[in-house]
């Protein structure tokens, strides 16, 4: 199945994979092969993070295993129920202390997301469409997936899986079709950066 094309109308030249990356919501009844479901992860393994720590770790099922998939997106709110068809769930954690001094970490989401972002990146390269959704329920997060809340903080949640044909747009809610379609716009890059001081 192609990537779904909605590229960003962007001002200054981008890499290709970062044009071409958006969230859409609406997944194919198709299998990942398993080589590139563990691409995505090595990609999020070499991202950049403060002290080398990489503090993140994910929790996965895919649809062939019922029992883990159903526990992970039973954690998904109603408004993201969608992500149910996702072939691919993944909850993303953050360990907040230092492994080498075990102080705080304030860096380790910040971290986490760039590995997040590489995730979807690689997604793309894959031919694979990626979501990223803090609506889930991160208190039974805890429980129903068996982390330490002390050490580990539940940040996101990421549907992943091949995308759907555009006649599948015409099943759909019309609520979720609208923002499928809906123009990808941006904050101008004068309200983002400054030169200097703020």
């Amino acid at each position: 199945m192609p990537y779904p094309e909605k590229p960003a109308l962007n001002n200054y030249p981008i890499n290709e994979l970062i044009k071409k990356r958006w969230s859409p919501r609406l997944f194919a009844d198709q299998p990942i092969e398993p080589e590139k479901i563990m691409s995505l992860f090595e990609a999020a393994r070499w991202a950049a993070s403060s002290r080398n720590e990489q503090p993140w770790r994910f929790i996965y099922a895919h649809q062939e295993d019922q029992i883990n998939f159903n526990r992970l997106s039973s954690l998904l709110t109603e408004s993201n129920a969608w992500a149910q068809k996702a072939h691919v769930l993944i909850v993303i954690l953050a360990k907040k202390n230092f492994t080498y001094d075990g102080k705080n970490n304030y860096n380790a989401m910040y971290d986490t997301g760039a590995a997040a972002f590489s995730m979807f990146l690689e997604a793309v390269h894959q031919g694979l469409i990626a979501h990223e959704m803090i609506g889930f329920n991160q208190e039974r997060a805890v429980t129903d997936l068996g982390f330490n809340s002390e050490e580990y903080k539940a940040g996101a949640m990421m549907a992943v899986g091949y995308a759907a044909t555009e006649a599948d747009l015409e099943k759909v809610d019309p609520k979720i079709k609208e923002k499928e379609l809906a123009k990808r716009e941006r904050l101008p890059l004068k309200e983002i950066i400054f030169k200097g001081k703020k």
